[in-house]
């Protein structure tokens, strides 16, 4: 079976970023199904190299040096819809895109992931990240993951508890050594109501002039269109085309942390009232901070240029390269901006795409 292995040698993979920086993998192989998913595993187990699953590209850093290991690059397709009582269960393999998901599961009247449309990537993807936007998150429609276990050697079938979801948070995430994604199980409501829970969103929506209560083809499309105006779609023609979205995920703290948060803004200046910081509530009685509202008031508006990396012109959160440039000069740029926050508002802000070949470490 190894024999009938393809590996590729020195594939350069910053094409297959949506930042489009990073070096060469030493090897990479290109998995149209389980069979190979579980040939590659095994033989970069049997050589002891590291390895990494790729899907679509736009949630990870990849740094200069590239990836001294093997690049297993997600491409299991396939989508299935069966009806179970009042939800209809969507079977999509890992390396279905995303959004074509969002586009079909909408397009059949079917509610649970309509604020997710417009972001890129596949959807192997989603439950590590346990991807939100606009009010909702994967994690609420998830059934189940299919996945190869690459302790046991055997694939699994987890639910949705045994993903230990959280805030851009899941099992996968803290364990990315354990887990190879094939696939994912997703429980939408067929007719159902669309989410609206989100204050722009909902502005928005109470500005369209088509009569009657917004429906689910409603609400992700305007949240394709909100998403286009901050450059958060992939678009050809966008100046901030790459990038990987959100770098930096928003604080959630404490009731008393977020407090001392707002009361350290005002005595610097960055704010004259509580009511002028972003405050959201957030799960278990906590609250989330505006990590682009931080960014901006530590002194790194959009637009800002390093070079050839930047902040994008229409969303505070996103770092761009606008060519030419090295992952070194980003992941520069997002230390100077997590130092200055920091440093002006006592918070520390994570990362929210996976950095790849940087040291064991995910921080800039």
């Amino acid at each position: 079976m190894v024999n009938a292995l393809a590996i590729a040698d020195a594939v350069p993979l910053a094409p297959l970023t949506t930042l489009e920086l990073g070096g060469v993998a030493r090897h990479l192989v290109e998995a149209t199904d389980e069979a190979t998913v579980a040939a590659a595993v095994a033989w970069a187990k049997a050589r002891d190299l590291p390895l990494f699953v790729l899907g679509g590209g736009s949630n990870v850093v990849i740094a200069d040096a590239g990836f001294d290991g093997v690049v297993l690059r997600m491409g299991l397709r396939g989508r299935r819809f069966e009806r179970e009582g009042d939800r209809v269960l969507a079977h999509v393999a890992a390396g279905e895109s995303w959004d074509a998901f969002v586009h079909d599961a909408v397009g059949r009247g079917m509610a649970g992931i309509e604020c997710l449309a417009g972001i890129p990537g596949s959807v192997g993807a989603t439950p590590i990240q346990n991807v939100g936007a606009y009010g909702q998150e994967v994690s609420e429609t998830i059934r189940a993951v299919r996945a190869l276990d690459r302790v046991a050697g055997q694939i699994v079938e987890l639910s949705a508890t045994d993903c230990e979801f959280g805030y851009r948070d899941s099992v996968f995430k803290r364990r990315p050594d354990v887990y190879v994604l094939l696939g994912v199980t997703f429980a939408l409501a067929p007719g159902g109501a669309p989410t609206i829970r989100y204050r722009e969103l909902e502005d928005a929506l109470a500005e369209r002039t088509a009569p009657g209560a917004p429906r689910v083809l409603d609400v992700s499309q305007m949240v394709r269109t909100l998403r286009r105006k901050k450059s958060m779609v992939i678009d050809a023609d966008d100046p901030n085309r790459r990038s990987v979205g959100s770098f930096f995920t928003n604080p959630v703290l404490a009731p008393d942390a977020a407090a001392r948060v707002v009361a350290r803004a005002i005595a610097v200046g960055a704010a004259r009232t509580p009511s002028d910081v972003p405050q959201f509530l957030a799960a278990g009685g906590q609250v989330k901070l505006s990590a682009g509202w931080l960014v901006e008031r530590a002194g790194f508006p959009k637009g800002l240029r390093r070079g050839a990396v930047g902040v994008s012109s229409n969303h505070a959160l996103a770092l761009v390269h606008h060519g030419g440039g090295t992952s070194a000069a980003l992941l520069g740029l997002a230390r100077e901006i997590k130092d200055a926050v920091a440093a002006r508002f006592g918070v520390t802000l994570l990362p929210e795409p996976v950095l790849i070949g940087t040291g064991g470490t995910n921080d800039p």
